[in-house]
């Protein structure tokens, strides 16, 4: 056997309806996998033709206990009406096993992304966000991590340094403009502790909100993934739905704001954390590339990972970041 078969090569069709089937639920056959890299989710549909999604963690990512606050968290949100797909339970449990793996399973929900220059929807959205950080707000994770310098960036530059992932002819002006980077997100509000950090969704970027017709009586955004659900600010949950030039990211926070606000007060001071937040998310994202590359889903998918242009072209948003910390942050 190879020593570097990934465990997901593992995780076939057979593998997926059997792990139905220990939950007393018959597959019709039909098997479409969905857009994740981080976990494999498969929409599968029953012979008395429901449709379903499974979800599969990646092996080793998250503990039982973090997955499990994920589950408790998303099911306290669906409790409270807020339009999250959360993980349904069978036989008094929401986290199963089968073949090793760890999987969930939700019901499936349809929707296109959101328009970010709607800003009707962004409004609606808002004010979701708002209410999702209501509940987020009420209690602490005990299991999962924060979203912080080091957790995102210091680790981030670590790993890939002692893992020796740059190549060598760009290594050190990639380093010096990591810790350039770095050392701005220290010195930011990020590390004030009068910042209020609560449970939040965590990625919540476009493809991560489902929108559906409004005049449906369940229209409007749905949220889904709460996989990477941390401790952190508010405004993480909101900056990721920003995109353009400076007047349109005003322009599309003004109106997630409107509707914020209506439901829950907001901290102006949180807006100095956009760029930071953006930065660390940068840095984070390389390291997660180059943890995944043994996954072979991530060589077909990134070819660009990992050569001397792709870190140069690193470098270079790295150094446009180091300007952004430094300007006025945005104001609506």
């Amino acid at each position: 056997m190879r020593s570097n078969i990934h465990p997901y090569e593992s995780l076939t069709p057979d593998v997926v309806f059997d792990a139905l089937a220990t939950l007393g639920l018959n597959g019709d056959g039909r098997l479409l996998a969905l857009g994740s890299y981080e976990n494999r989710v498969y929409q599968v549909h029953l012979e008395d033709g429901r449709a379903l999604v499974l979800k599969f963690y990646r092996p080793g990512r998250w503990s039982s206990a973090q997955i499990l606050e994920e589950h408790a968290f998303a099911c306290e949100l669906a409790a409270s009406e807020i339009p999250v797909v959360a993980p349904l339970e069978w036989a008094g449990r929401t986290l199963h096993e089968h073949a090793g793996f760890a999987f969930s399973v939700s019901p499936w929900r349809g929707g296109r992304v959101p328009e970010l220059d709607d800003f009707e929807a962004l409004e609606w959205t808002g004010r979701f966000l708002a209410r999702i950080h209501a509940i987020g707000s009420a209690r602490a994770f005990a299991a999962r991590p924060a979203l912080d310098l080091h957790s995102f960036g210091i680790d981030s530059r670590d790993w890939l340094l002692t893992h020796e992932m740059i190549p060598l002819d760009v290594q050190h002006a990639w380093e010096r403009a990591c810790n350039a980077a770095l050392d701005q997100i220290a010195a930011s509000a990020l590390a004030d502790p009068t910042l209020t950090r609560i449970r939040v969704h965590g990625d919540c970027h476009p493809g991560n909100i489902l929108w559906t017709p409004t005049d449906r009586p369940e229209g409007g955004p749905h949220f889904v993934d709460l996989d990477d659900a941390r401790s952190a600010c508010a405004v993480q949950d909101l900056w990721m739905l920003l995109c353009g030039e400076r007047a349109q990211r005003t322009a599309q926070l003004s109106a997630l704001l409107d509707g914020y606000e209506q439901m829950r007060e907001f901290d102006r001071r949180e807006l100095a954390l956009i760029e930071p937040l953006r930065t660390l998310r940068l840095i984070h994202y390389s390291a997660w590339l180059a943890r995944r590359w043994r996954d072979p889903i991530f060589p077909i998918n990134f070819p660009w990972f990992g050569s001397s242009d792709y870190w140069k072209g690193q470098i270079q948003m790295l150094q446009d970041q180091c300007e952004a910390m430094e300007a006025a942050p945005l104001m609506a």
